[in-house]
């Protein structure tokens, strides 16, 4: 067990550390969200210098694709109008190419009226038609509207899979369907200045920043990190449902790296500034080590300022407490208290040596009271940091011991202890508490302990007159007062505590037995002759049996023997036979002159499991009432 001074230090030091962890905590929380609520401005002002950049950009590519779509159907109306004025060139492939050089796209194609290529600058394309793939099938509608203008935004073609922008539209005589090809690195050129990814680069001061630009079904239109565009922002670890409502920023990791990330919906475009949050949050670790140096000091020199005060003021003059105190246990209880340190000290002293003349005072009282009492009561107390005893006056009395040797032993506290423990060696069966000691005539007493921290309190009273009367009763209420047999009652008492043991009935037997004859003997020479009668076939039926029995009287000539635990059934079936062997084998001398045959009629029944009793004692009494009427007709 720990001081009272080990235990204050330990705590004021547990509090500090507590309260510094707390205080700890509580900063580092802040200053996260300091930094959070900084990276959410500076992206705000970021958002508020794109925003208008971002509108006027896409306003400009709009413009720049609408301006291309254009220039992409004129130059299909000029390679329309040149076949045309010599339709001799769709027989020249040099010619077809010459004319695609010149106007500057990459392929021509001429569709006759029923969608198939016939001609143009790539033979590997003649024979695909609008059917062929998903790509071609676009300008399926030219054949049923002569009037439509078609341009297909940048998209796989269906021969190669090669990125592609195609228009297409009727020549004036309706004679074929001219599409001609542009590869996307000519558009690239063009609007490469107006694309996000573009934009995004021009704002990237710091190299941990990320932008991002998410559409509404999570595809990423545009990034400052290429290899990001068009990819689905979840597959970077973007969590779309945060990108969408989220407005207060959140954390993610994309690539890898932890981030920060603000977003915010600009027209029909979620915008995104990610900030690593190492770089975020790069002045907090400097922050915390300098706070927690200057808390630890601080804990530090007030803990100690505390526990010394709390030492010198309350600690100490405890110790000086326990020292009076612990005389006080040791039996001087003529020791005093006397601390003036503080009220609080003076007054737990005052109540300490009120207490102490209480208990000399309870003492003295309770000797008196037991003295003129007419109860065998004895009480007894002692302490395990002492030797002595102390001892009411009735207490050697009741444990059977003089003076001479109570006192003896109530100056050695050990044999005393050993003395009772012998005592509690030899309790009562069936009473609880209750222990005999030994001599003429014996005694029974009750002990009770109380051990309450090393302090043992103890109460003996003299029970003997009440544990005497208890047995007579008992024996009175169990036994046949004619036979010195168990009753009815008595035998299912007996028969209740060996259904605890169930192995003692694996071969045992069930015997009702009537005596034959007790009417006629009651008639002819009065009912003393056959209450002679009875006690003598009661004694042979007590003397029976090899192995335990339990023989009952259950009224008139009825009686009851349990043949039990026996080692086999053969010695069981043995014994059986030996009660039919004194069947009619023994005699009773009623008086000089008369000598009459002991007789009597049984039935038995063989057990094995007692729980099925009450069916074996009613096929014991009819086996022998079988056997009474048997003997009848045989005599």
């Amino acid at each position: 067990m720990k001081n009272l001074k080990y235990l204050i230090n330990k705590y004021m030091y547990t509090i500090t550390t507590i309260l510094v962890s707390i205080i700890l905590v509580c900063v580092l929380l802040i200053q996260l969200k300091i930094e959070q609520n900084n990276a959410i401005e500076s992206s705000e002002k970021v958002f508020i210098q794109m925003e208008p950049l971002l509108e006027d950009n896409q306003r400009n590519l709009e413009e720049i694709q609408e301006e291309y779509r254009e220039t992409c159907l004129k130059n299909a109306e000029v390679v329309a109008r040149i076949i045309e004025s010599d339709p001799d060139v769709l027989n020249s492939l040099d010619e077809l190419k010459s004319i695609a050089e010149s106007i500057e796209v990459d392929e021509i194609h001429i569709f006759d009226t029923t969608g198939r290529i016939f001609t143009g600058t790539h033979p590997e394309y003649y024979d695909y038609t609008f059917d062929s793939g998903e790509q071609m099938n676009f300008f399926k509608p030219l054949l049923s509207d002569k009037t439509l203008k078609l341009v297909q935004d940048i998209t796989p073609n269906t021969a190669e899979q090669k990125l592609m922008q195609y228009s297409a539209l009727w020549s004036e005589n309706g004679k074929f369907i001219v599409q001609v090809g542009m590869e996307p690195h000519n558009v690239m050129k063009v609007t490469e200045k107006n694309e996000l990814s573009y934009i995004f680069s021009q704002f990237r001061v710091n190299t941990e920043v990320n932008y991002f630009a998410i559409a509404t079904d999570g595809l990423i239109v545009g990034s400052n990190n290429l290899d990001f565009v068009n990819l689905n922002s979840k597959k970077i670890g973007l969590n779309t449902n945060k990108v969408f409502n989220d407005t207060d920023g959140f954390h993610c990791k994309i690539d890898g790296i932890n981030y920060f990330c603000v977003f915010k919906k600009i027209d029909e475009t979620y915008i995104g500034r990610c900030i690593a949050t190492k770089d975020l949050y790069q002045r907090i670790p400097t922050i915390m080590l300098t706070l927690t140096l200057g808390l630890v000091i601080v804990a530090v020199f007030l803990s100690n300022a505390v526990t010394r005060h709390m030492n010198k003021h309350v600690v100490n003059k405890i110790h000086d407490i326990n020292l009076k105190l612990e005389s006080i246990t040791n039996g001087n209880l003529d020791e005093t208290i006397d601390i003036k340190s503080s009220v609080e000290f003076y007054e737990l002293s005052n109540y300490i040596n009120a207490m102490v003349k209480s208990i000399l005072d309870s003492n003295k009282k309770m000797s008196y009271i037991l003295s003129k009492t007419d109860l065998y009561i004895g009480i007894y107390e002692y302490i395990d940091s002492t030797q002595s005893i102390r001892y009411t006056e009735y207490t050697p009395r009741i444990l059977s011991l003089d003076n001479d040797t109570m006192n003896q032993l109530s100056m050695d506290k050990e044999r005393f202890k050993e003395f009772i423990n012998n005592i509690l060696n030899n309790p009562i069966p069936d009473e609880e508490g209750v222990y005999m000691i030994s001599g003429e005539p014996e005694r029974y007493i009750r002990i009770e302990e109380i051990n309450n921290n090393g302090e043992v309190f103890g109460v003996v009273i003299d029970v003997t007159n009440e544990i005497k009367k208890r047995k007579q009763l008992e024996v009175e209420r169990d036994i046949d007062s004619l036979t010195g047999l168990y009753n009815r009652r008595g035998f299912d008492e007996k028969l209740s505590h060996l259904s605890d043991k169930p192995k003692y009935f694996t071969n045992s037997a069930i015997v009702v037995i009537d005596a034959d004859g007790l009417k006629n003997i009651n008639d002819t020479y009065g009912h003393e002759k056959g209450d002679i009668y009875l006690k003598e076939i009661s004694q042979l039926l007590k003397e029976f049996g090899d192995n335990n029995s339990l023989t009952a009287r259950l009224g008139g000539d009825e009686f009851l023997l349990l043949l039990y635990n026996y080692d086999n059934q053969g010695d069981l079936v043995n014994s059986l036979v030996n009660l039919k062997n004194i069947q009619d084998t023994n005699y009773i001398q009623l008086d000089t002159n008369t000598k009459l045959p002991l007789r009597f009629s049984y039935g038995y029944s063989i057990i094995n499991e007692i729980t099925d009793y009450n069916n074996h004692l009613r096929n014991a009494d009819r086996q022998m009432y079988l056997n009474k009427i048997k003997r009848k007709e045989q005599q």
